[in-house]
């Protein structure tokens, strides 16, 4: 199998290569504006390469059943709405429909949906009837594929965060001994270590950077939440708890969910584009993209950290639950107050600086 791993990660440096000059001829680039502040035009194919060398990966290496076969092709169906959307400028109503499309798919033809969400409240399990776990399903898919998409924001960014999780995964996975899934996780992420490597302009520089593009991001958000819905909800595979699942993708989801509540309040349409997520706000304070890329997904690794050991060592699901809700509470004060917060600790570093001075 390492020759596996070994054979994905060179197709996929050859692919984000050439994909790249494909994009410069047909003009799938991104270009700066009020919300992009990167210089030059930039390839928006590093979502499709990834999938292309999983795709071709996965056909060479792995078994292909009915499950793996509906994974890819809504994969790839998402991969082209992403693509349209990079090149037009795709409408959120359209693109939500499509989703609510794929996931209706997952639901009714693949029968991944989410029907027992775990002991969350108690000694109770909380399961749900067909209708409403299809409804549920269907808003964690269009949930996961947003949350991804809006994490794109810096360098790094969306492969770390997508890193750290499919890891986490793997060694769930891997532990309960589902070794065909933790070989799926771990094969993504050896197929986009290549594109975080470019994306950070390691080690070929600036010049040869590539974005993700939404095709990727939607493809990965949709590859998580399949990989979770499988790992906490599959007959006689269950590898984790469903709140287990929270704890993963703990800054993605956190993230999304803050910034929807402020649109709202705002009046706004919480699908509207602005430089309010977390990567904005940590480059606003005065952290540096490098140094806010290490923070970020420093903070998502402790949280999947916290999730696989309160799993792995059987911390009641009521308990992990509660937890992630105060985590949550506690990040969405925090944000909601970052301004007042960031002038106070900008004071007291001034009083700090003058008593020195005085000394």
């Amino acid at each position: 199998m390492n020759n596996a791993y070994l054979f994905v990660f060179i197709l996929s440096f050859v692919l984000l290569f050439v994909m790249r000059k494909v994009a410069k001829r047909v003009g799938l680039v991104d270009k700066p504006n009020a919300r992009k502040l990167h210089q030059g035009v930039v390839p928006l194919v590093g979502g499709i390469s990834i999938f292309s060398t999983i795709l071709v990966g996965f056909l060479l290496f792995l078994p292909m059943n009915d499950n793996l076969s509906l994974y890819l092709s809504c994969s790839a169906v998402l991969i082209v709405l992403g693509a349209l959307d990079d090149y037009y400028d795709v409408s959120f109503k359209i693109r939500l429909i499509i989703q609510a499309g794929i996931s209706l798919a997952m639901i009714y033809i693949g029968g991944h949906s989410l029907h027992d969400l775990g002991y969350l409240m108690g000694s109770e399990t909380i399961a749900l009837n067909e209708v409403a776990g299809a409804v549920i399903t269907v808003i964690a898919v269009i949930g996961a594929i947003n949350a991804f998409n809006m994490v794109d924001g810096i360098d790094g960014l969306l492969g770390g965060l997508a890193s750290v999780t499919f890891t986490a995964l793997g060694i769930v996975f891997a532990y309960n001994g589902n070794e065909y899934l933790a070989t799926i996780c771990l094969l993504i992420v050896t197929a986009m270590l290549p594109y975080i490597f470019l994306n950070l302009g390691f080690p070929l520089g600036r010049r040869f950077k590539i974005f993700m593009g939404d095709a990727g991001s939607m493809f990965i958000g949709f590859t998580v939440v399949w990989m979770l819905i499988r790992g906490t909800q599959e007959p006689g595979a269950v590898a984790f708890k469903p709140v287990t699942a929270l704890w993963l993708i703990a800054l993605p989801l956190m993230d999304m969910a803050t910034i929807m509540i402020r649109r709202i309040r705002k009046g706004q349409s919480p699908f509207q584009p602005d430089r309010e997520h977390l990567h904005h706000i940590c480059q606003r304070i005065g952290l540096s993209p490098g140094a806010t890329l290490i923070f970020i997904c420093s903070m998502a690794s402790i949280c999947a950290a916290i999730g696989l050991w309160a799993d792995f060592v059987g911390i009641s699901e009521s308990i992990m639950f509660s937890a992630f809700l105060i985590l949550f509470t506690c990040y969405f004060s925090i944000i909601s107050h970052i301004w007042r917060i960031s002038s106070w600790l900008n004071k007291l570093k001034k009083r700090q600086r003058m008593t020195s001075e005085q000394i």
